[in-house]
Formats: structure tokens, C-alpha cells, sequence
């Protein structure tokens, strides 16, 4: 609204309504200032005073009560109860393009005892000029139906032939490229940062949406809301649209789900991965109050009651402490602080423990050389199986679209649908699988050095990284948080398996039978047996 001064001239006080469908019409084509224009020369010819004008920039769906400019003049109107006002616009298609809306808006300008004068049209209090009102406002519902209709035919065409036309989604944003015309492109940082996000949830690294979201909140590139956090909707938002996959689809206009031709962040095999995670068992939600003072917390148990120690600061008098303390209340150790030093320094102590020789190291790239030309041999044999598959499935998505079409029912066709959008991702799967090159040695080196690293030497990482990677760490080194006794300390851990694997100790029980033939021994005198059997009592074949 643009208030005017007042005046005491006796001239009758008028208001204008000027509206256009967008803000793009308002800025780009001026039709806001040109609107305001014709109704102000109107005025002046009238002999009107203009108290205020009321922009629109909205369409509202015929809906009155949605345009912001429109809800203003009425309480404009409201609180002038002593003045009879004239509501001057441009064209009745600015009124209401609507017929039911228009005569409720009529309704509400008379209930204020205003009067309503269009540039364009003539109103007239008798029943020829009601029914031509009425007609007019018909025409305009008719055209404003007939253009949605036309922009959603449009709309769904070009969805139809794989190409976006929403808004782009955090992590796109809209490029040009010939010739269709515009795609999702790539929009640094935030294409990254999705990436990352949706890929930490597919390998693990986030257990739960909950740590999704906390990862997006730590991104300062990211946007948020109010109070920097990032709603959980948004979170479900990335995770389950296919648009990141390279997909596109539009369930309410019933565009099935299709190959687009923009760049997709993450393949359709992780997508897929990503949703079988979600609709399988609940993950752990991380700690919102972890923080990074206790990197422990949730690893390391209470050896007396198996119950997860607490952490807290201790104020001493002059400084503060940090301790684990158990919680169980049935527990002997209830209430017992232990120092944080001396949990972690044990922990720090079993990480220098597991690493294995180099020996060990050695044997294991060799043996990891064998089996990756296994698996290459397998690779090479399965991408021959896959490609089979994919043809026999894009038989079966045929033989469901001929189906869709001779469908009877509303029902089975949904239904239907609904398989034919499975097997598209199922389609898209095996096509990036069959589309995979054969991995050669460089491949396997430069994958393998990353984890031999790892495993020749955690504690290292551990000392050097971030506290997400010491987390990471736990995660790697740990199948089950460890017990830790207040008084006798750590009990035995439960390490993973590599570590257990490479590690020196594996054979602390045994020995390899040794290289010579094994013969059945001859009879015996019984005083003479358990000499016979003394070399062979230690004997453990692996």
C-alpha cells in the first residue's frame, strides 16, 4: 500500500487495486506502474481524491483472500467506516477471474459501502448489466482455467522427455545449455555438500537423519532457518528425491519416474541404497549433546553392569576436571567418578596394541592382490549376467507400459505405475553396473594403500585427525563399545575382524603343523604312549 496525504478537499475520496499474475510481470514489464497510471488519469478526469494505491503481485488462484494487496484494501476499507470510498482498477480481469470469487468480492465492496469503477467496463445496477458482469467474469475463470491447463500440458511434456521445470533443489540451480534450453546444473559448495551428506548416510558414516541434519547445520554454506538449524523435513527431502539420482518425476500429474539429461550427484545404485536403509531397521541416533569434550562417550561401558558411562566436568578450586561416571543405580559402581585421561589413555593403549607387523602387512597385500583378480574374473563374468538382465527387464517394462495404457481400472493402472517406477530405478541400476569399466592394478593400489594405511597404523589416525575421524575410528576398530572396570581397567576388547586377522597374537595358541609327512604311529608299549604323543599335543591346523 502507498499512503497519500490527507486532504480536506471535498473531492470523493478513491483507492486504486492494480495487480499482476507474478513479481516478474511487476518488475520486467512495468505493468504494476502503467496499471496505476490509467487509474490515476482516471481519477483526475473523475474529479477523484486517491488516498492510497494497492499492489498485487500475486495470482491467488481466482481466491481474493490471497492476495495480500486485495486483504489490505478491505481493511483499508474497515477502518474508513465513515467514508464511502470508490475502488478504481484497470480491467475486470484484475477484479476476480473467478466467477464464484467475483461476486463475493462485489458482495464485500458493498457490505463497506463501496463503489467499484473499471477502466474497461461499465457496471451497471440492472439486470442486463448483471448478467453481462456475470458473463464476463465467467470469461475470465474460462481463460485463466484454460492457460493453467495449457502451462501444465506444457509442463508435463517436457517432464515427460526427462527435463526439470520446478524450482531447482538445494544443490542445483538452473543453467543454460543448447539446445533444449535450460537443466539442473551444479551449484558449488552446496552440490558437494549434499553429496557428501547423502553418501555419508548410504556407507554409515551418518547412522541416523538425525546426524544427517547435524552435519548440514556444521556447513555454514548451507541454508538454514531461523535459529541456524536445518528443519528434519529438509533432511527427508534430500534423502528420498530422486533427482539427485539423475531422475525425474512428477507423481501428481502421473509422470513416472524417468532418466533426466541433468548430472545427477549420486548414482542410482547409492539412491537405492539410501531408501532400502530407510525402510529397514531403526538406526541409533547419535547424541544430540555429545560434543567433543568426551570422544568416548557411548564406547566405553561400565564392566559391572554393561551400562554406558556418563561424562561430566567436575569443578575443583582452581580449575575444572573431566570424568566418566556409571549411572546405575543397582550398580557398585554407582555414582564412582573415574578420570577422563585415564578411560581414554587405555583405549589409546589398545590401538597401539592391535596394529600389525609389517610382516603381516605384506601377507595381506598379497593375499588381497589374489583376490581382486578373483573378483575382477567375477566382475568380468557378472557384467556379461547383467547385461542379460537388463535386457530381459527392459522386455518386462514393455510388456507393464502396454499393460498401464489397457487398464481398466484406475486402481490397477496406479498400481501399475507404481511397478513400472520400481523397475525404472531397477533399470538404472544395472545400466550404471553394466556401464562400470574393469578395474586394473592402478585401481587396486591406489585403493588398497588408503586402507593398509588404516590398518598398519590406527593409532596414528587417531592421534592426528578430527574428532569426526576419531569417531570413524571407533566405528572401524570396535564391533561393541569396550567394558572398562574402575579399579583393574580395560577387559578384553572386541576388535573387527582385520585387525584381528593381521594381528601377531592370532596364532599365540597354536602352531602350524610341520613340513614333514604325518604317519600313523606304530604300536606301543602303554608306558611308551605319552612319549610318542609328546610332539603332536600342541598340534592346531588352521
Amino acid at each position: 500500500m502507498t499512503p497519500q496525504h490527507s486532504n480536506t478537499n471535498p473531492q470523493p475520496p478513491a483507492v486504486i487495486y492494480c495487480r499482476v499474475s507474478g513479481a516478474k510481470q511487476a518488475t520486467a514489464g512495468h505493468g504494476l506502474d502503467s496499471q496505476e497510471s490509467r487509474c490515476r488519469d482516471h481519477a483526475a478526469r473523475q474529479g477523484y481524491h486517491v488516498e492510497a494505491v494497492f499492489p498485487d503481485d500475486v495470482s491467488g488462484g481466482g481466491d481474493f483472500m490471497k492476495r495480500p494487496g486485495m486483504v489490505a484494501l478491505l481493511s483499508y476499507l474497515d477502518a474508513q467506516k465513515d467514508k464511502s470510498y470508490i475502488v478504481i482498477f484497470d480491467d475486470l480481469k484484475r477484479f476476480a477471474r473467478d466467477t464464484e470469487f467475483h461476486i463475493q468480492l462485489r458482495r464485500a465492496f458493498k457490505q463497506r459501502g463501496a463503489q467499484v469503477e473499471c477502466l474497461n467496463f461499465q457496471f451497471e445496477d440492472t439486470p442486463e448489466g448483471k448478467f453481462h458482469e456475470t458473463i464476463v467474469a465467467a470469461h475470465g475463470e474460462l481463460e485463466r482455467e484454460q492457460n493453467r491447463r495449457q502451462s501444465i500440458q506444457k509442463t508435463k511434456a517436457r517432464l515427460e522427455a526427462g527435463y526439470n521445470t520446478f524450482p531447482p533443489p538445494v544443490g542445483y540451480t538452473w543453467g543454460k545449455v543448447a539446445p533444449p534450453g535450460k537443466l539442473y546444473v551444479r551449484k558449488e559448495p552446496l552440490a558437494s555438500i549434499v553429496t557428501e551428506a547423502l553418501e555419508g548416510f548410504a556407507t554409515g558414516r551418518f547412522a541416523s537423519q538425525a546426524e544427517v541434519q547435524r552435519f548440514l547445520e556444521d556447513q555454514p554454506a548451507f541454508p538454514k532457518a531461523s535459529g541456524g538449524r536445518v528443519r528434519p523435513q529438509r533432511v527427508t527431502d534430500i534423502l528420498t528425491r530422486s533427482v539427485y539420482a539423475g531422475f525425474v518425476e512428477h507423481a501428481p500429474w502421473g509422470v513416472t519416474r524417468r532418466k533426466g539429461h541433468h548430472a545427477p550427484l549420486i548414482s542410482a545404485e547409492l539412491f537405492q541404497r539410501i531408501q532400502d536403509m530407510r525402510a529397514g531397521r531403526a538406526k541409533i541416533t547419535k547424541r544430540a549433546d555429545l560434543g567433543q569434550d568426551f570422544i568416548l562417550r557411548g564406547a566405553v561401558l561400565c564392566a559391572e553392569c554393561d551400562a554406558p558411562y556418563r561424562s561430566a566436568w567436575s569443578k575443583g578450586k582452581y580449575k575444572h576436571y573431566a570424568y566418566y561416571v556409571c549411572q546405575t543405580k543397582t550398580c557398585e559402581s554407582y555414582g564412582k567418578s573415574i578420570p577422563r585421561a585415564q578411560v581414554e589413555n587405555a583405549f589409546e593403549d589398545i590401538l597401539k596394541d592391535i596394529a600389525p607387523a609389517s610382516s603381516m602387512i605384506t601377507i595381506a597385500r598379497k593375499m588381497f592382490r589374489k583376490i581382486w583378480d578373483t573378483r575382477v574374473a567375477q566382475a568380468k563374468a557378472q557384467g556379461r549376467a547383467i547385461k542379460q538382465e537388463l535386457k530381459a527387464l527392459e522386455t518386462r517394462m514393455q510388456k507393464t507400459l502396454d499393460r498401464i495404457v489397457g487398464a481398466d481400472s484406475a486402481a490397477v493402472a496406479n498400481a501399475l505405475e507404481q511397478k513400472y517406477n520400481d523397475m525404472e530405478l531397477q533399470r538404472a541400476v544395472l545400466a550404471e553396473k553394466a556401464a562400470i569399466p574393469s578395474s586394473n592394478s592402478h585401481h587396486f593400489n591406489e585403493k588398497l594403500e588408503l586402507s593398509l594405511q588404516f590398518l598398519a597404523n590406527p593409532w596414528k589416525i587417531w592421534q592426528n585427525g578430527s574428532f569426526d575421524l576419531r569417531r570413524t575410528v571407533l566405528k572401524l576398530v570396535l564391533t561393541h563399545p569396550f567394558r572398562y572396570h574402575r579399579e583393574t581397567g580395560p577387559r578384553t576388547p572386541e576388535i573387527s575382524f582385520p585387525f584381528n586377522a593381521l594381528s601377531e597374537n592370532f596364532d599365540q595358541f597354536g602352531q602350524m603343523v610341520r613340513m614333514r609327512r604325518l604317519e600313523l604311529p606304530r604300536v606301543l608299549p602303554h608306558s611308551d604312549l605319552n612319549a610318542a604323543r609328546l610332539p603332536f599335543r600342541h598340534i592346531r591346523t588352521l
